[in-house]
């Protein structure tokens, strides 16, 4: 049996690896040592040209599926990890067949949720994950996925501006439809809420969980959560026809969600006296889409509404509502954003991705305010938060040295 790589993008490298030994007992200095959510297959990271993938090891024919059905995501826009190789036909020196491997870049700037508790984290980390869960959950559904396995360990997230962003990092159960019946989300919801309440049960267990409830009424947080975003999506709306602007209005709440419609299907009752409003959502990404427009910056949708909120401020204070937008948009970057984001020490963006750091300042400037009760510039702001905040973070890029299989996490009251 020889060895077959498929790969999007072939790398030689890939050709050294030792894929004729098992992948748990590959030397530790081909690994590095990012954070691993539980799993129930082995999973490895390694540094390759240049770049840090993760390789789980797999029935071949399974690893083949998941690879299509990531790219299959991937292609419709979803959040989830890149798929990069499928390994298939590796035998051992003495000739016994190995399962083969499913390749996924690193997805950097995230992490699983058990390496999210051993950082400083305040009360409430596991509604803001659920909440980021529900979101991904209700963008793969409206695309006709069903997930199968719904659950936090299945997730990598990302901070976005206070929140987090989901990623879907395992796709081995999933199938993708032209469309989803109710009692399919229903069942993946069902899967999610009992996965969760797992999950949290066993932070308790270990004294990590901050929440003050029980861990199965934190997990139904996932069933009304989805629920309520789904409803407001796609859900049918009456309004009167003096009520005309409701039907902006309404347009205006899925923007403000993060959903662009792609068209309104409206229909009026025999006597004209009413309109029934009927969204049809295209994607998710309104407020990422517009600042990319704008100002060419590619971020999450959080920090993309917490920078266009700066940017209108900026707009305000300046007098300049009667200027064209992308003009002002240019000043903004040039004067506000580029200054502060690319005089950070260079030691220290690994800890931060840029947008997140604008926004930290943005919310530090508050804190600061409040505490001495005084406007801030800025930069006042910026040197006080590189001195007593960012050194205290961890490497979130890489986030070195930290094995969540076996990691104690420590919870904060922050």
């Amino acid at each position: 049996m020889a060895l077959e790589i498929t790969a999007a993008r072939p790398d030689p490298a890939l050709l050294d690896l030792p894929w004729s030994t098992p992948l748990e007992e590959w030397p530790e200095d081909l690994l590095a040592a990012f954070p691993r959510g539980i799993s129930r297959h082995i999973v490895r990271f390694v540094k390759i040209s240049g770049r840090v993938v993760a390789i789980k090891e797999i029935k071949t024919d399974i690893a083949r599926r998941e690879y299509e059905m990531l790219r299959n995501l991937r292609r419709l826009g979803l959040p989830a990890v890149e798929p990069w190789a499928v390994v298939a036909g590796r035998v051992t020196p003495a000739g016994d067949p190995i399962d083969g491997c499913l390749i996924t870049r690193h997805l950097q700037f995230s992490l699983p949720y058990r390496a999210l508790y051993s950082q400083s984290l305040r009360r409430g980390t596991a509604s803001r994950l659920i909440d980021a869960l529900a979101v991904l959950l209700v963008r793969l559904h409206l695309a006709g996925f069903w997930w199968g396995d719904v659950s936090l360990s299945n997730t990598l997230f990302r901070r976005d501006a206070g929140a987090f962003a989901a990623y879907l990092v395992d796709a081995e159960t999933g199938e993708l439809r032209e469309q989803l019946s109710d009692g399919q989300r229903e069942h993946d919801l069902d899967i999610a809420r009992v996965n969760i309440a797992g999950e949290l049960m066993d932070l308790e267990a270990g004294g990590l969980l901050q929440e003050d409830r029980d861990p199965v009424e934190v997990s139904e947080r996932i069933m009304t959560r989805y629920r309520e975003l789904w409803q407001e999506l796609t859900g049918t709306e009456i309004v009167d026809t003096g009520e005309r602007w409701r039907v902006d209005e309404r347009v205006r709440r899925l923007n403000d969600l993060g959903f662009d419609v792609g068209e309104l299907e409206m229909t009026t009752d025999i006597g004209g006296t009413s309109i029934q409003i009927h969204p049809k959502v295209v994607d998710a990404g309104h407020n990422s889409r517009r600042l990319l427009r704008l100002t060419g910056l590619d971020v999450r949708e959080n920090q993309a509404r917490r920078l266009l909120n700066d940017l209108d401020a900026y707009r305000s204070y300046f007098g300049r509502q009667a200027d064209d937008e992308e003009s002002v948009a240019f000043d903004w970057l040039r004067e506000i954003y580029e200054p502060l984001t690319r005089t950070v020490p260079p030691e220290l963006p690994r800890k931060i991705e840029p947008a997140e750091f604008f926004h930290e300042l943005l919310e530090h400037r508050w804190y600061l305010s409040e505490r001495h009760q005084r406007d801030f510039s800025l930069e006042e702001v910026k040197a006080d938060y590189l001195t007593h905040v960012l050194p205290t973070k961890p490497d979130e890029k890489d986030v070195l040295g930290v094995d969540t299989v076996e990691m104690p996490v420590i919870a904060s009251e922050d």
